[in-house]
């Protein structure tokens, strides 16, 4: 455990940080493994609007950081790509 003021005020600000990174990924996770499960469904009408909920979850966690902006990219690409190949 940290004895220094400053260094206790920089764990706390660690486990909140750490916690709404852990949040937004979660987020994107789960909306991209909705999205993976209706394309394994062949259901090209729901997996056009789950497609754009997971784009915004893959963008606001590029945006917070969370995750690169290259890796964010090649993941809606990959998905789009899946989404278009379906219809």
């Amino acid at each position: 455990m940290a004895n220094i003021k400053s260094a206790e005020k920089a764990n706390r600000q660690r486990i909140k940080r750490s916690a709404r990174n852990t949040a937004q990924k979660t987020a994107m996770r789960t909306a991209v493994k909705r999205l993976r499960a209706v394309i394994g469904q062949k259901n090209a009408g729901e997996a056009k609007s789950l497609l754009t909920s997971a784009i915004q979850a893959i963008d606001r966690a590029a945006s917070k950081g969370v995750i690169k902006k290259g890796t964010a990219s090649r993941s809606v690409s990959r998905l789009t790509l899946a989404v278009a190949r379906m219809s």
